[in-house]
């Protein structure tokens, strides 16, 4: 199963609704989004869900749909991630490195997904489309006729049957932070893991708020690791 094209691909089209530059915006780049045919089109002919549900489609495709509309046009202004999954490393890399330093460990630099090769990055990536499908229903909006509206999205995206099945049984099983924690195999990961949360999630509700903080219990992410990862993630959005 290979999860990294997918969440790139997964990253970028709310990029591409919402028309922000994406990781070449938040290095100083900022290519035009690219378009993809056909894509509103095919979001016109959903029927199953609510008229506000449905229009997350069109203003994020499938990510919108996961973290539903409302919620992405509140957070539009972290849009600076969704130029693909490179763009949660960059991140985690610099709030990481600062935190290191700020320890006194001035050892190898982090070994975050963008500065890793394909098989290492793959399970990067896997770690961080579980954190984030997880976040997504931390707050409860994802019913069961909304999963089967993701889950079509999802398999436009990415037809493979093995990535389908485990992204099916990752929207329907029980939230559990503990459970969610044990992908993250290094430090690097666990750090990519809670920033893709914090994207999914609002963290004024008090729902999403308690599983923030008990997934970066369960990730050993201490107090001053997870001020930096947000504080990188408030800097991305300014």
């Amino acid at each position: 199963m290979k999860t990294h094209g997918f969440l790139d691909q997964l990253l970028k089209t709310a990029q591409n609704s919402l028309g922000a530059g994406g990781l070449d915006g938040l290095l100083g780049g900022g290519k035009p989004p690219v378009r993809y045919q056909g894509d509103e089109k095919k979001e016109e002919k959903r029927g199953l869900l609510n008229a506000d549900f449905g229009k997350g489609a069109l203003t994020g495709g499938a990510l919108g749909l996961l973290l539903g509309n409302k919620k992405l046009r509140k957070h539009a202004g972290k849009i600076a991630l969704y130029g693909g999954v490179a763009a949660v490393g960059v991140l985690a890399y610099k709030a990481y490195g600062d935190y290191r330093r700020q320890q006194g460990d001035s050892a190898a630099e982090p070994q975050t997904v963008d500065r890793l090769p394909p098989p290492q990055a793959e399970l990067h990536s896997q770690a961080i489309l579980k954190a984030l499908v997880a976040a997504s229903k931390a707050d409860g909006h994802i019913d069961a006729r909304e999963r089967e509206v993701i889950e079509g999205e999802f398999t436009r995206i990415d037809g493979d049957p093995e990535l389908r099945r485990w992204l099916h049984d990752e929207l329907e099983k029980p939230l559990d932070p503990a459970e969610v924690a044990r992908a993250a195999t290094t430090p690097e990961i666990g750090a990519e893991m809670y920033l893709a949360s914090l994207l999914a999630t609002d963290d004024q509700t008090y729902m999403e708020r308690a599983y923030l903080d008990e997934l970066a219990r369960q990730l050993k992410i201490d107090d001053a690791l997870k001020a930096r990862l947000e504080q990188q993630l408030r800097d991305a959005q300014a």
